[in-house]
């Protein structure tokens, strides 16, 4: 049995320079999707000059962020001394713990010719006894994430987060949740069955897709039912689409979201602010 649509969305529209970014996560109808509860969809763009400052050090606490960069490059910084920079089709995860401070350099890609960035930022929330757990960074090239071709040809998979029949990803999982990259050539499809209580979403990037019989969208994010059953994507058009599906296990603690900080509690957001504004997260050097 297929799964139900529960929404679709195309989110909220800002700006950041000449970057368009599209606000999927938190959106009107939900907060979350599994433990991911934040997601800006950064439009692709042309960008002609290359900055050397970051968009504005800021911190983060109770979270692990992803940047999942499909065009550009990303340089990461943060107080707890880490540094890294991520190209096209690279990862980079930052669990910010009981406290970090993070600021992040995007450019168009030096290694190629393209000017182009396109790319997202995901918050996954951390289960409370991670959250005061020490930051951690790692930063993953492209080639470094799983990737393999679908059968019948029909396209591929990159396994960013969890892990799909024999591919597992190099970002630590502190519950049952997945990230898929999903290229499907055209006329071909891709079918996937999730177990009950899974909470699943696709983002269609630059091209419309026929998901579970319903067509969507360029730019719409779909939510599926979380009863048991299989999400199919076909795509009837003349070119290859491309598809980000994510979700897991329903976080069932509670949730408590201001500002950069997701807590379980109203006080331990306080107490957030209190340590930042403390400098208790550091600075960056």
């Amino acid at each position: 049995m297929k799964k139900e649509t529960n929404f679709s969305t195309k989110g909220e529209r800002t700006s950041l320079g000449p970057l368009i970014i599209n606000r999927m996560l938190p959106n009107t109808y939900t907060n979350k999707v599994g433990s991911f509860v934040f997601l800006d969809y950064v439009a692709p763009a042309i960008k002609e000059i290359i900055n050397t400052k970051g968009i504005g050090a800021h911190p983060h606490r109770g979270i692990a962020t992803l940047t999942y960069i499909l065009q550009g490059e990303v340089e990461h910084f943060d107080s707890a001394g880490n540094t890294g920079k991520i190209h096209s089709g690279g990862a980079q995860w930052m669990k910010a713990g009981n406290g970090v401070i993070h600021d992040e350099i995007i450019n168009y890609d030096s290694k190629t010719e393209s000017k182009i960035i396109e790319g997202f930022q995901f918050w996954i929330n951390l289960p409370a006894k991670n959250k005061a757990e020490d930051p951690v960074h790692i930063a993953i090239q492209a080639k470094e994430i799983p990737k393999k071709v679908l059968l019948d040809e029909a396209g591929w998979i990159k396994v960013i987060v969890g892990n799909y029949e024999d591919l597992n990803a190099i970002i630590p999982n502190y519950a049952e949740q997945f990230l898929y990259h999903l290229h499907i050539e055209s006329r071909k499809q891709f079918s996937i069955n999730l177990s009950h209580k899974i909470e699943s979403a696709a983002f269609l990037t630059t091209k419309k897709a026929t998901l579970n019989d319903e067509e969507f969208e360029a730019g719409e994010l779909v939510e599926f039912g979380s009863k048991e059953g299989e999400i199919e994507i076909k795509n009837n058009s003349d070119t290859a689409i491309d598809v980000l599906l994510f979700g897991g296990e329903a976080y069932t603690e509670p949730i408590v979201s201001e500002g950069p900080f997701v807590m379980n509690s109203s006080g331990e957001i306080m107490e957030a602010y209190r340590d930042f504004y403390a400098g208790k997260y550091g600075r960056i050097n």
